[in-house]
């Protein structure tokens, strides 16, 4: 054979797999599709009128149907009521409004205030509003939402329910910068409303163990006290007395055509809030759904 003649090239011809590696390979590629997810899709947030922030995986879910109740039926807070209803009203219309914390009593309507604005400005100002809820242990997460939301084509008021913290818990640093001081801040499309049955946010036994332990007391505390001032709103709700806990009562029944004499239905609300040994809108609302029940009503 002569030493010049070239030597042909191997061909890489593909070795057919048998069925078992075939399934090795499907199991491994699911398991790298698990590993490592397709990004979510966009948030869309003229999808519906309320959505619950998704922190896993980044998102925004939207709520068919938001559990409330009618502006008119919440009594005792009417100048709540007018302030909230002022501030979202001018937010929904492009106008500056302040960031709100509503503190006080519990069951006094605090919640249920914030959803029955925001339903109320959507009558008034058709879709000009959405309502988006943060779990209080995903606020770390805050700076994500407001980036999904700074090119949103619609306002938003972010929404956290029952906001607290304990000792241990440093997630109030997030929502500080994001409220004010943050170098990129709230977009002008977001407004945020929390609500707490503290005023400043944290326990007084915090406060004062901050003040016993810190070698600074005065500024210990006022790191963490200072996160309720960057609410530039503040609702206070108070328990309320047994005038208006008989009105909420009468309200709710007329609302619901629950026709009960009234002399009954004022010693049937008494004795329920004896047996609960407090006043409050929840205590009466739990009273008209027991009502209701009794009389074949339905208050949905």
């Amino acid at each position: 054979m002569s030493a010049d003649k070239p030597i042909p090239p191997t061909l890489d011809v593909p070795v057919p797999a048998d069925a078992d590696t075939l399934a090795v390979l499907g199991r491994i590629a699911a398991a790298l599709e698990r590993l490592a997810p397709p990004p979510p899709a966009a948030s869309d947030v003229r999808a519906a009128d309320g959505f619950i922030w998704d922190a896993t995986l980044g998102r925004l879910d939207p709520i068919a149907k938001i559990n409330r109740v009618p502006i008119e039926l919440l009594r005792g807070v009417e100048q709540q009521r007018r302030t909230l209803y002022e501030n979202t009203e001018r937010f929904a219309l492009g106008m500056p409004a302040n960031n709100a914390l509503l503190w006080g009593a519990r069951g006094m309507g605090k919640s249920s205030l914030v959803k029955a604005v925001h339903a109320e400005i959507n009558a008034n100002h058709p879709g000009s509003l959405a309502l988006i809820e943060i779990h209080r242990e995903d606020l770390e997460t805050l700076p994500r939402l407001l980036h999904v939301l700074r090119d949103a084509d619609r306002r938003a008021v972010v929404y956290c329910d029952d906001l607290s913290f304990d000792h241990a818990d440093n997630s109030y640093k997030s929502l500080k910068a994001v409220l004010e001081g943050g170098i990129e801040g709230r977009p002008e499309t977001v407004l945020f409303y929390a609500t707490s049955n503290r005023r400043h946010l944290m326990a007084r036994d915090m406060i004062e163990n901050e003040r016993s332990t810190a070698i600074n007391p005065s500024e210990a505390v006022e790191e963490k006290v200072s996160l309720s001032d960057r609410f530039g709103l503040w609702l206070g709700f108070h328990s309320c007395d047994q005038d208006t806990f008989f009105a909420m009562i009468e309200g709710y029944a007329q609302a619901y055509g629950i026709e009960v004499p009234r002399e009954q239905l004022l010693a049937e609300a008494r004795e329920w809030q004896v047996t609960r040994g407090s006043r409050s809108g929840r205590v009466a609302w739990q009273f008209i759904q027991d009502l209701a029940g009794r009389h074949g009503k339905k208050v949905a």
